[in-house]
This record gives structure tokens, C-alpha cells and sequence, in this order.
């Protein structure tokens, strides 16, 4: 009975720590840039690939690279609170019905996974996931988020974040990408170093396609970041 209660002590102790290291390594993050990710150590570590990341400020990203990858990867970016549960029912039902398995993450949950988790499929992570999404979203801003996942996310091969890939594909600055570009990089994203934004075949030119016509809709219906605090 007594190492059972010592056992409990030490567990609460653990799960304390935990909580009061994530808030406050979160709330560093909400004014600091972010250095690196563990995707990135796991790729450099792992797999032996060079990290190309630059920090950049979201006041030096053009707009338009904001509004493609709302328009590509979350469109109810500015209405949820880190879940889209409308999308999350919807990919379910489509999962059921013997549809292609999707994601529905939110760009909020990108942003938490990419920041403080590893990449594997798990129940552990999803969890963790979740708890570091509510709490992004509960401390940051819909800014903020953004401008951490367009400097965290992988781009490319080695490539992180809008500098990374705007300079190396397009020898820019994030500030100087076109419309047509920054939807050409948005329709990479669901598989980064697969699909390229330097030699884009059909698929990619279709997205790219689709992803600019969302793009007018969500800048229509004011649904994009522009005003956001």
C-alpha cells in the first residue's frame, strides 16, 4: 500500500512538471522565434539531410502566402479554435462510405505537432497533439500561429519554412512571391518532398488551380487573416 501511494506521488509529481514545462515552454514561443523542430533533428540526425530554415517575420510574408495555405490546408483557419470538427465528421463519413482516408487537420494542430511532437501515428501523440493545439490557441494568437507554422513547416527536402523554400525555388524573399507561386507552394504540403514547387507536372498545376480560386472565395467572404491580431 505504501509503494502504491509513492508510486501515485510520483506519477502527480511527473504530470505536474509536465503541465507547468508546456505552458511556459509555449508561452516562450508566443515572443520568441521558434529555433528548430523535431522533425527537423530527426531528419538531420536520422537521415543525414541539411536544415535550410530562416526565421521571418509574418509582417515580411506577403498576405498572399497566408491566404494560400488557409485556402489549401484549413479554410475555417480564422472561425474554430483549433478544431474543425465540421471537417473532422466529414472525413469521417468519408472513411466509412470507402472514400480515400484524408486528414482534417487544422493548421493550428499542424503547427502544435510540428512544433513540440514527433512524427508517428499514435494515440500518445494525437493526445499530445490536442492538449498543445488548445493550448496554442488559448495563448497565442490566430497571427501568431500562423506565422509559426510558415516558418516551422517543411517545405522540401531540408527546406523549412516560406524563406527556405521562396529562396531556394524561386531565388525570393518571402515578400516577393507571387500569387500563382505561393499557391504552387501551398499545394505541396500535404507531401512536401514528393510534390515540388520548382517543377510542377498536371497534378500540381491543377492545384494550384484550385487552391487560387479558394483563395478568391476566402478573400471574398473576408475569411482570411488580414486585421487579425
Amino acid at each position: 500500500m505504501h509503494i502504491i501511494k509513492k508510486i501515485s506521488g510520483w506519477i502527480m509529481k511527473l504530470l505536474l512538471s509536465f503541465f507547468i514545462i508546456s505552458i511556459l515552454w509555449v508561452i516562450l514561443y508566443a515572443f520568441v522565434p521558434v529555433p528548430g523542430t523535431p522533425l527537423m533533428l530527426i531528419r538531420y540526425f536520422g537521415e543525414d539531410i541539411p536544415i535550410n530554415h530562416t526565421w521571418t517575420p509574418i509582417e515580411e510574408i506577403t498576405p498572399n502566402m497566408q491566404l494560400a495555405v488557409i485556402a489549401s490546408e484549413d479554410n475555417n483557419f480564422m472561425q474554430h479554435s483549433g478544431f474543425d470538427w465540421d471537417e473532422i465528421e466529414k472525413a469521417r463519413n468519408e472513411a466509412e462510405n470507402g472514400k480515400r482516408l484524408r486528414g482534417a487537420s487544422t493548421i493550428s494542430q499542424q503547427t502544435a505537432k510540428n512544433v513540440y511532437l514527433w512524427p508517428e501515428r499514435s494515440w500518445l501523440r494525437k493526445g499530445l497533439e490536442a492538449y498543445f493545439t488548445a493550448l496554442i490557441e488559448l495563448i497565442w494568437s490566430k497571427k501568431r500561429i500562423m506565422e509559426v507554422y510558415l516558418n516551422s513547416i517543411e517545405m522540401g527536402e531540408g527546406q523549412y519554412g516560406i524563406a527556405a523554400i521562396a529562396k531556394e525555388n524561386f531565388g525570393k524573399t518571402p515578400a516577393q512571391l507571387t500569387r500563382e507561386e505561393c499557391a504552387l507552394i501551398a499545394a505541396t504540403l500535404p507531401n512536401p518532398r514528393y510534390y515540388s514547387s520548382k517543377k510542377p507536372g498536371p497534378y500540381m498545376r491543377k492545384r494550384r488551380k484550385a487552391i487560387l480560386k479558394n483563395m478568391d472565395y476566402i478573400k471574398r467572404n473576408k475569411l482570411d487573416l488580414q486585421g487579425a491580431e
